[in-house]
């Protein structure tokens, strides 16, 4: 019976958030064209910031480069076979020459550039184009820190070396800035689809913690989590991670980062009094949403969260507007996480900050600024410099004590924004006042 009330409800909803979803093949127009627009405006910049004149980017077809993926038509689920692309800068301003070593063209994007008749040997065709077009840096996409940039397998690695002269073998770079660049790098036609991803996450979100979902006494929180995975399917997008939610009352239990990051129960009934939390993300257009939410649950008689939770709510917001204000280009994601710590300290908040890229993956290329157990920084990853045109998950909490319910509690906030290089934006405003559900 739970099962059929859960459906009916999925399409007493789905009407409101489907209109912002496109069908399929409107979904492949707009990937196209936001990939074009990337390879014609965001990726000759970016070779030329990092001094890379060709990048070579390959994979067998279910084993693929990270990149690549973001680099295929719409059309194109996987790679094929054995995926080969070169993209060469000539330089002058002369646009990018985009090859494809394989048995076929791959879209309208790479141009076929093997013969098999004529060469039967895949490797000594890309020899070939790489002599033919002499670059001076070959970037390779294989880094230690970074696993989005070290894409190539090392069976690639070695056949790729191997197959090159010893002077175009001397040339071959790690792509690992580029590819980092390439991935969190935000395009103006994505950005105009954005905030229909987070409008999307807030509506599915501001849903779920009401009364149209929630009978408090009766509903648990994997009731919920099940909900969400329902309605997504539903309305046609994809979670990129199984969402979770959880629940802090007036009890004598204390706040855990391990229970509350991984292992949360599921089977907890949501009761009056209650402060529910949610972490939910999607994954439409190829790009992704990562949002942290509260809900406080009426107990009867109440019109609104008790005053501690209110403050609580408003000190977390407080820590947002800290650490965003702290975003400068240039700026590392360690530095960054170091200046907004000693401010919010000193404002006498109780803060934890771990916030990260957002774009083709929900925890994407870019800085890390902070995680909920690395609070002094990352090496390297957090010694990565903040750009402008990127996207982040402002991922934080503050540990405040609530004088009506006598114990700590945290406020676990996760908006996306966009930082231009300026100033931080959100994508699609953030919470500024709890869910209120009723138990009326």
């Amino acid at each position: 019976m739970r099962n059929i009330l859960i459906f009916i409800l999925i399409l007493t909803c789905l009407p409101t958030s489907a209109a912002e979803v496109l069908g399929m093949k409107e979904r492949a127009e707009v990937i196209d064209n936001i990939l074009k627009q990337r390879f014609e405006e965001v990726l000759p910049n970016l070779m030329r910031r990092t001094n890379i004149d060709m990048w070579v980017i390959m994979s067998r077809e279910y084993n693929e480069d990270p990149v690549i993926k973001t680099m295929l038509p719409s059309t194109w689920i996987s790679a094929r076979r054995h995926t080969m692309l070169v993209i060469f800068n000539p330089g002058e301003g002369k646009p990018l020459e985009k090859l494809a070593v394989a048995r076929y063209a791959v879209g309208d994007s790479f141009k076929k550039a093997w013969d098999k008749d004529a060469q039967p040997n895949q490797w000594t065709a890309l020899a070939k184009v790489i002599e033919e077009r002499a670059p001076k840096r070959i970037g390779i996409n294989v880094s230690e820190a970074f696993a989005l940039s070290d894409g190539m397998s090392s069976t690639e690695n070695d056949k790729f070396l191997a197959a090159l002269s010893d002077k175009f073998r001397s040339r071959v770079v790690s792509a690992e800035k580029l590819a980092i660049g390439w991935l969190e790098t935000r395009s103006n036609l994505e950005m105009t689809y954005y905030p229909t991803l987070a409008k999307i996450g807030h509506k599915l979100i501001s849903t779920a913690f009401s009364n149209e979902v929630v009978t408090p006494g009766e509903t648990t929180t994997d009731d919920v989590v099940w909900w969400f995975r329902d309605q997504s399917k539903a309305l046609g997008v994809e979670n990129w991670f199984h969402p979770t939610v959880s629940i802090q009352r007036a009890d004598n239990e204390k706040f855990d980062q391990i229970k509350a990051f991984s292992k949360r129960p599921g089977e907890n009934i949501i009761q009056p009094g209650d402060l529910l939390h949610v972490d939910f993300g999607i994954t439409y257009l190829r790009l992704n949403t990562d949002q942290q939410q509260h809900a406080y649950v009426l107990k009867p008689g109440e019109v609104e969260a008790p005053v501690g939770l209110v403050k609580a709510l408003a000190t977390s917001n407080r820590l947002q507007d800290i650490l965003t204000g702290n975003f400068k280009q240039g700026r590392s994601g360690n530095e960054i996480l170091r200046l907004s710590r000693e401010q919010a300290i000193k404002e006498g908040i109780k803060p934890s900050i771990y916030t990260h890229p957002l774009g083709f993956h929900g925890h994407a290329a870019g800085p890390t600024i902070g995680m909920w157990d690395a609070q002094e920084g990352l090496p390297v990853k957090g010694d990565y410099p903040m750009y402008a045109n990127t996207a982040y998950s402002i991922e934080l909490n503050s540990a405040s004590y609530i004088p009506e319910w006598d114990k700590e509690i945290r406020i676990m906030l996760e908006e996306d924004a966009f930082f231009n290089g300026d100033n931080v934006s959100y994508i699609d405003d953030r919470q500024k006042e709890f869910y209120l559900i009723s138990s009326n």
